[in-house]
């Protein structure tokens, strides 16, 4: 009895350290998530509806009717680099995937080596080969020669086992990750077609700024004249002249600095659209674009189905389980098969006289790590934290979204607004100018009177020509952030 349990004792201790051995970490528990609002907050203005249709529904060659910047969109998306650097990213996703999917197939290769060994006498090779051939003095038979050539030509093969979903998995993370790479695609490309029409739209108000510098640059140079008129007729001096002329030096280095705010936007644009810098072709001015008369938020549910960057988050963070999934299973025991088939032979001549060369075999082999897991658990940890990093992801990319869309429709009603009391503002204010050059002729008015009414004016025209020019990225931002028009499941280029 006390040797059976001897004899017990290894075999006892093989099975207790192979299921320590396979022992597998529980899951981590992911965290609590807050609870999405049911609706936007809106503002009370005409030019915002609380509708579950949205705004970003429509495509974006609907939403720009503009010729000239639909032109720049498909340029840009065409030949812009970043684009281009999106799609190699769907490449290198769409490799990663085919070679996740091949390792759940076997792998057979055609094999033709030679080799040659020379064995010991003092080996079971060595006395073999010299016992099968010299025992008994077979007549016929002749010793295997020493040292023994080995020539092999035929098929190999090693194929995994998929027992506990450990390749499924890993397959499973890169589907998934090919799709969130598509989904980044999209929001490279939505990204894009916002930034063209914002340069677009600067670029029009600055054109527009342009403009009114050099109505009020004309204005100021005939105020000029008029006071050094009067001061030769003695009815002003010396101070109002160089206020005058003071007040035209500013407004021609605003023009100047214009400019160059033009040519760097036109720069800017063009690098966009993959080029070096040429004119950008404008249709109409800012003043005259067409704004949509009202816009609809929809429902924040619908706003994380079609934004790129939410979708992109969550498909990462699914990606993410599969990952926590696989190095879970890599702590259980695997069993690789490695069968061959070919023609085998210790001397070239007979290589190919079958069956005597035929050889075949098959090995199975069930390995589970036993000791030294350092690296299993260092995956399995890096795994979690990847995991809980895409959650945090995920949340700050709808908190970001449910933030930039709520900004935006409160700025779409508030400079709605405010661009109607600025055009009262601007129209009372050209009145005061034509007003105070009168009253000044009249000797009823100042010559400071004269100077702070056209500088008033300069300055709300300019004023309202940044607020309408910011009605337009508001809007674009809007478009943007609830999804660019790119529809749940749209896009998808990939297949399980």
């Amino acid at each position: 009895m006390p040797s059976l349990t001897r004899s017990l004792l290894p075999l006892l201790t093989a099975l207790s350290l192979a299921a320590a051995g396979c022992r597998v970490a529980a899951p981590a528990a992911a965290p609590a998530a807050t609870p999405l609002p049911a609706a936007f907050p809106l503002v009370a203005a005409d030019s915002v509806a609380a509708d579950s249709a949205s705004y970003a529904d429509q495509p974006w060659r609907e939403l720009f009717g503009d010729a000239n910047l639909r032109g720049l969109i498909d340029t840009a998306l065409q030949a812009n680099p970043d684009a281009r650097i999106a799609l190699q990213r769907l490449e290198i996703a769409r490799a990663d995937l085919q070679l996740r999917r091949g390792a759940l197939r076997p792998t057979v290769d055609g094999v033709a080596s030679a080799g040659v060994d020379r064995f010991g006498y003092y080996t079971m090779n060595g006395i073999g080969n010299y016992d099968t051939n010299l025992s008994g003095n077979i007549e016929g038979k002749e010793r295997i020669p020493t040292p023994t050539p080995d020539f092999f030509l035929g098929l190999r093969s090693s194929w995994e086992i998929d027992l506990w979903g450990k390749l499924r998995q890993r397959r499973q993370a890169a589907y998934l990750r090919l799709l969130a790479t598509q989904k980044g695609r999209h929001l490279i490309e939505t990204e894009l077609v916002a930034e063209v029409a914002r340069l677009y739209f600067n670029l029009l108000g600055q054109d527009n700024e342009l403009r009114v510098l050099e109505k009020n640059q004309r204005l100021q140079e005939r105020a000029l004249d008029i006071v050094g008129t009067l001061k030769r007729a003695g009815r002003a001096n010396e101070l109002a002249v160089q206020q005058f002329t003071a007040q035209l030096l500013r407004t021609r280095s605003l023009e100047a600095e214009t400019r160059q705010r033009i040519a760097a936007t036109e720069n800017t644009l063009n690098r966009l659209l993959g080029r070096y810098p040429q004119p950008i072709r404008r249709s109409l001015p800012i003043l005259e674009q067409p704004l949509p008369a009202q816009v609809a938020s929809g429902l924040p549910a619908a706003m994380l189905l079609r934004r790129p960057d939410v979708r992109q988050a969550e498909l990462e963070l699914a990606a993410t389980r599969a990952d926590v999934a696989a190095a879970r299973a890599a702590f259980l025991p695997s069993l690789n098969l490695t069968p061959y088939l070919g023609l085998n032979a210790y001397r070239a001549s007979v290589l190919f006289s079958t069956p005597g060369s035929l050889a075949y075999g098959l090995l199975a082999g069930l390995s589970a790590p036993l000791l030294n897991r350092a690296a299993l658990q260092a995956g399995y940890r890096r795994s979690v934290a990847e995991q809980q990093m895409a959650y945090h992801t995920y949340q700050k990319a709808i908190q970001t979204g449910f933030e930039e869309v709520a900004t935006n429709l409160r700025g779409v009603g508030n400079y709605q607004r405010m661009y109607e009391l600025q055009q009262q503002e601007v129209t009372a204010l050209n009145k005061a100018v034509s007003v105070s050059d009168d009253l000044y002729k009249a000797n009823y008015a100042t010559y400071l009177e004269v100077v702070t009414a056209q500088r008033s004016v300069l300055e709300a025209e300019l004023n309202l020509t940044n607020t309408r020019r910011q009605q337009f990225l508001l809007l674009i931002d809007l478009y943007r952030a609830l999804g660019g028009g790119w529809t749940a499941g749209a896009g998808t280029e990939a297949g399980e």
